[in-house]
């Protein structure tokens, strides 16, 4: 079995795709890079999704001679010229603190009217292999932001965004319903085919 290296400690992330990989026809072996401790972080340098997922995923790939999968993802508002996008897990400041990002973007939407709430979600999920081939994907969820956060599943803004058709946040549906429609979905199910295109 080919292991697989997601460039996330994320462990909410790491279970998420395995599952998504798994429901695709995967059964690699994925692991967090979490499993791999001398291996430094990589600076988000791109200004892109896919910039930032090709930096992850080939800094991995050459740190470990594994392939490595990445993604960078993000909320991209509509009324905010698509802001906060690729700075959307450290837009309050400090990264990964949701409930600090969820307040400021509540914040400065405060008096914008549900019609001007339009949002999506945005993945690009890279495939990279320690010989420097790669693959990029994307892929989005479109919805409307709610003014409060509902629901204890998911991270991020999950609790905001509520998915154009669903009278439900992506924090108030199950996993697999998440998985079924999310951006983080759709970008690995078209990976999935390039994994199996190069690694069998």
């Amino acid at each position: 079995m080919t292991r697989l290296i997601l460039a996330t400690r994320n462990t909410g992330k790491i279970t998420e795709l395995r599952a998504i990989l798994a429901d695709a026809g995967l059964h690699h072996e994925l692991v967090g890079a979490d499993a791999y401790p001398d291996v430094p972080d990589v600076k988000e340098t791109g200004v892109t999704f896919a910039e930032n997922a090709l930096l992850k995923a080939h800094a991995l790939a050459r740190a470990t001679g594994l392939p490595a999968v990445a993604d960078d993802s993000g909320l991209c508002v509509d009324v905010l010229g698509g802001a906060p996008g690729i700075f959307s897990a450290r837009w309050a400041g400090a990264h990964g603190d949701d409930t600090a990002n969820l307040r400021l973007l509540l914040a400065q939407l405060a008096d914008v009217d549900d019609a001007h709430r339009a949002a999506h979600f945005a993945c690009a999920a890279a495939l990279a292999l320690p010989d420097g081939t790669d693959r990029v994907v994307e892929g989005r969820l479109t919805g409307t932001l709610r003014h409060t956060p509902s629901g204890a599943g998911g991270f991020g803004y999950d609790p905001i965004l509520q998915p154009d058709g669903e009278s439900r946040t992506c924090a108030e549906l199950t996993p697999a319903e998440k998985n079924a429609i999310s951006h983080r979905g759709k970008a690995f199910r078209a990976l999935a085919p390039l994994v199996r295109e190069l690694l069998g």
